[in-house]
């Protein structure tokens, strides 16, 4: 692992998901960008010292030699420590998993996407959405043809936690997300915005042709955007709005999408992650569709580790996306054909463009 030492939120997330299912060892990391909390940090999640680092270029290098050296890296940094990881270990054949957004630039994105292509090793963005059992079959319902055509496409991710200015408080989390330096010229938009434009894209399958953007700083003095309005032309004629907010007051996580096709709808709410509402066909009733329930396809079942009524949520769908990795890494960089697709360098990049079109659309008044 790079980046998740002490004090860190998402470097934890990602152990816990990498263990659950009992696929990964974690035995060597960078943990932090100073030599002596990253050695801290891993000596008390257990990795031998020797195997402690105190730069990635050098944990890459010395991995590559060892005999028993990692398999994959898992990249957990704030988003500007993200392409020089990827690349150092790209060069070293060693696979790489990284938290989103893919970089902190566009331009930044594509250096790392060349050298992984270049490499030929894995490469899994960690678009965890993209690994809940309902999700998968709200994509397999689209991607069956017996909704029709998609028309529209209406995505949110609402939350408050930024409604106040936080980074001037020395919140480590609200620090490195409202500063340039670190996130990168994008701030909610980078952060969750990706998120929604990427479960729309994952579940309708449709490339998006252009956007026209509102992005907002709303906190006086805050150097990055906390509230977007944006509407989307999808390739084909489906038309789309996401809206992103960190300073939504009364929302915590509150990520929501919904696809309106020729013959049917579905609907799907991050914050109830166990129920689907299908209507389908035109004109009859909502059914509500449960994770584990009858009606779901193979997708979801494989994505499904608790009985019926248990719920399952963030942590499992960070873990199914760590086993579906595992299992293409095993497979020699083959996905099965019959698996929900995974999230990778293609939804990196589309990621970035659409950050980087939105924070152009903006600034050109909407165009």
């Amino acid at each position: 692992m790079v980046g998740g030492g002490q004090g860190a939120f998402i470097g934890a997330v990602h152990r816990i998901a990498a263990r659950i299912d009992d696929r990964y060892e974690l035995v060597a990391g960078c943990l932090a960008s100073d030599p002596e909390r990253a050695h801290a940090s891993a000596a008390e999640l257990g990795i031998a010292a020797e195997r402690s680092y105190g730069d990635f270029a050098e944990m890459a290098k010395a991995e590559a030699g060892r005999e028993d050296g990692i398999d994959a890296v898992s990249i957990v940094t704030p988003n500007h420590v993200h392409a020089g990881p990827i690349i150092a270990f790209a060069e070293q054949g060693i696979h790489v998993i990284c938290d989103k957004p893919m970089c902190d630039t566009l331009a930044n994105a594509e250096k790392a996407a060349a050298a992984l292509e270049k490499a030929k090793v894995c490469f899994l963005l960690t678009h965890n959405y993209s690994g809940y059992p309902l999700v998968r079959h709200a994509r397999s319902l689209v991607a069956g043809g017996e909704l029709g055509p998609v028309r529209a496409v209406r995505a949110a991710y609402m939350q408050d936690w930024l409604a106040r200015p936080l980074e001037k408080e020395g919140l480590k989390q609200a620090v490195w997300r409202t500063d340039p330096k670190l996130s990168g010229p994008a701030g909610s938009l980078g952060d969750i915005g990706t998120h929604a434009f990427q479960l729309a894209r994952y579940i309708t399958g449709l490339e998006l042709a252009s956007v026209a953007a509102d992005v907002r700083t709303c906190i006086e003095g805050r150097q990055l955007d906390d509230h977007a309005e944006i509407m989307l032309r999808y390739e084909g004629g489906a038309t789309g709005s996401l809206t992103c907010s960190q300073i939504a007051v009364g929302h915590e996580n509150d990520l929501t999408i919904a696809v309106y096709c020729e013959n049917g709808s579905v609907r799907w709410a991050q914050e109830n992650p166990n129920e689907l509402t299908l209507v389908h066909p035109y004109g009859s009733p909502a059914r509500r569709l449960t994770r584990s329930g009858p009606e779901l396809g193979e997708w979801a079942a494989a994505a499904t580790r608790t009985p019926p009524g248990h719920p399952e949520g963030y942590l499992e769908a960070f873990a199914q996306l760590y086993r579906d990795m595992a299992d293409v890494i095993e497979a020699g960089g083959k996905q099965p054909a019959d698996a929900a697709p995974l999230p990778g360098i293609a939804d990196g990049l589309t990621g970035m463009r659409f950050v980087d079109a939105a924070l152009r659309s903006s600034a050109a008044k909407g165009a």
